[in-house]
């Protein structure tokens, strides 16, 4: 046989919350506002060091970010001066070749002198 449906069972949704209250209230009691006490001051306590780590994040990427530049600083004065050094000894390298015509003219040079 098929129930039908009675005014009690087409109570508004505002008696199950009321329920859901009532059982909160049974399982949990008076201690229920301490837990929210608890759990708000849990909750201001994370936030406040979730901005402590947020702080210190940032003051770590400032001075990554300046030890990075400081080490791009460093590199590119030693590059340069190795770039310095390179150019020195090779425009000493090239005062002290002699390239072949002037060799030849030389040894035919003292070939003649020899030879007179």
């Amino acid at each position: 046989m098929a129930k039908k449906n009675t005014p009690q069972d087409a109570q508004p949704d505002m008696d199950s919350s009321s329920k859901i209250e009532a059982i909160k209230n049974l399982i949990f009691g008076e201690n229920i506002e301490q837990y929210d006490s608890q759990f708000d001051t849990l909750k201001s306590e994370i936030d406040k060091r979730k901005s402590e780590l947020e702080s210190y994040i940032d003051e770590v990427r400032n001075e990554l970010m300046q030890s990075i530049d400081s080490l791009s600083t460093d590199v590119n004065i030693r590059i340069t001066d190795l770039e310095d050094n390179l150019q020195a000894k090779t425009n000493a390298l090239a005062e002290e070749k002699l390239d072949r015509k002037t060799l030849g003219k030389l040894l035919i040079g003292l070939g003649e002198k020899i030879s007179s």
